[in-house]
């Protein structure tokens, strides 16, 4: 089932021969890389195989949040909400962010638990997130008809556009001298003398002596072509979306069992709040003791199965000549098969719990592949075997917030300026140096 319609956006036709930077992957990552390394003067192309936003970029929840991150991503978080806040006029497009509010929605006495010892460690960053009481929860929830025990609540926190915010994005950087080509895939790398000195694309060669893959649920297939062990899993979650209706809550919310945000045409995106499948495939084996502490912590949250995704990869194990098409030109967008039964399960109660979604119905159904690591962490970093890459991927579900920080990060990482927030913390090499894997405890 194709996934929801973007915005469209002007892109180059021809690909230059020289670039300063080759950005490979066209979501929100790569789309914010480009921006900053272009405003900076940096002359930098971007390749996207299929379409811009095409694939996690577009399909995720639309959330922009600080509240209930993992104390790693806080800082990132908190320098991207204020990208956010000026990133239409920056650009000159319309993402969608609105300082809304989100709310974590507490049906236990562990869930508040859960939710004050999430507070004692964001305290430090200044957070404004709280918790609040059964009746300020059901006002937020425009008069919820069951009674909660109330939420973990950041008004500071927001929302914006999936489907609007990548092309926005990509238009700015186009505008600010970036080259931006779709339907181009990148093969591979060449070096010389040990370093970067071009990207292979199906259109041609570009020399380069740096590349920066934001290539979100791909990336551990190209690394794999350039020895570089990136412990990368996929995990599909599915969404749906209504039509326009008055009176809901202005901002966006979750419980155990469901999640819904206000879009911009009055609508609501909905998905389900626990539940998520990871299709079993070569790479499920190769990283088994990675993600153990990670499938300990998920426990039912994730489910494991065979889909499509599983055969497909099953022909990606061997290497491809960078002469021949391979994976990434054989399919252009990631477009899994959703499972209406779980999130039309999740629109139910959310019907229950707001009375204003019972007079509306969903108009469509989507799925994507989010791109995961061990510790639900990103990964933006340097790769050591390969100077001159950066990988900025592993979004884990949390990069549609993060992205517009992500992508500052990258461009100081690129150009050694003072990076944005430590990039410690998101160093590829934690997953081989020794050090544990950190699992955030539920909020």
């Amino acid at each position: 089932m194709p996934g929801p319609a973007l915005d469209p956006v002007i892109t180059d036709h021809s690909l230059p021969s020289k670039a300063d930077v080759v950005i490979i992957g066209g979501g929100i990552i790569g789309a914010s890389a480009a921006l900053f390394l272009a405003e900076r003067g940096v002359k930098v192309v971007l390749c996207e195989k299929g379409v811009l936003g095409g694939e996690q970029s577009s399909r995720n929840w639309g959330w922009v949040r600080v509240m209930g991150r993992d104390r790693r991503e806080i800082p990132l978080a908190i320098a991207a909400l204020k990208i956010w806040d000026t990133l239409d006029a920056r650009v000159g497009g319309e993402t969608g962010f609105r300082r809304s509010g989100i709310l974590y929605i507490s049906e236990t006495e562990q869930d508040i638990a859960n939710r004050d010892a999430w507070l004692a460690l964001a305290k430090p960053y200044g957070v404004d997130s709280r918790q609040i009481g059964p009746d300020e929860t059901s006002a937020l929830m425009a008069g919820a008809a069951i009674t909660y025990k109330g939420g973990l609540y950041t008004p500071s926190d927001g929302r914006a556009e999936p489907q609007k915010a990548v092309p926005a994005i990509a238009s700015g950087a186009r505008r600010a001298g970036a080259v931006i080509v779709t339907g181009c895939a990148v093969r591979g790398i060449e070096k010389s003398t040990g370093r970067i000195s071009a990207v292979v694309t199906e259109r041609g060669r570009i020399e380069t002596e740096a590349v920066v893959l934001a290539g979100g649920a791909w990336s551990r297939l190209f690394c794999k072509g350039l020895g570089i062990r990136l412990p990368q899993l996929k995990v599909r979650n599915t969404v749906l979306r209504t039509a326009p209706i008055e009176g809901g809550p202005e901002g966006a919310g979750a419980t155990a069992t469901y999640a819904y945000r206000k879009r911009l045409d009055g609508g609501y995106t909905i998905a389900t709040a626990g539940t998520n499948l990871h299709p079993l495939v070569p790479d499920t084996f190769a990283f088994f003791r990675d993600f153990r502490p990670a499938r300990k912590a998920e426990s039912e949250a994730v489910q494991v199965g065979l889909s499509a995704q599983s055969w497909r990869e099953l022909f990606e194990i061997a290497p491809q000549p960078l002469d021949r098409p391979g994976a990434f030109e054989r399919c252009r967008i990631l477009d899994p098969r959703p499972d209406p039964k779980s999130v039309l399960k999740a629109f139910e109660e959310a019907r229950k719990a707001l009375p204003k979604l019972r007079a509306v119905e969903p108009v469509q159904i989507w799925a994507g592949l989010i791109d995961v690591t061990p510790d639900v962490v990103p990964v933006i970093s340097h790769a050591e075997q390969v100077p001159g890459l950066v990988i900025a991927t592993g979004f884990s579900g949390h990069g549609f917030g993060i992205g517009p920080g992500a992508g500052h990060l990258v461009a100081d990482l690129v150009t050694g300026e003072k990076p944005i927030v430590d990039p410690a913390e998101f160093r590829l090499s934690r997953f081989s140096d020794g050090t544990p894997i950190e699992i955030a405890p539920p909020v």
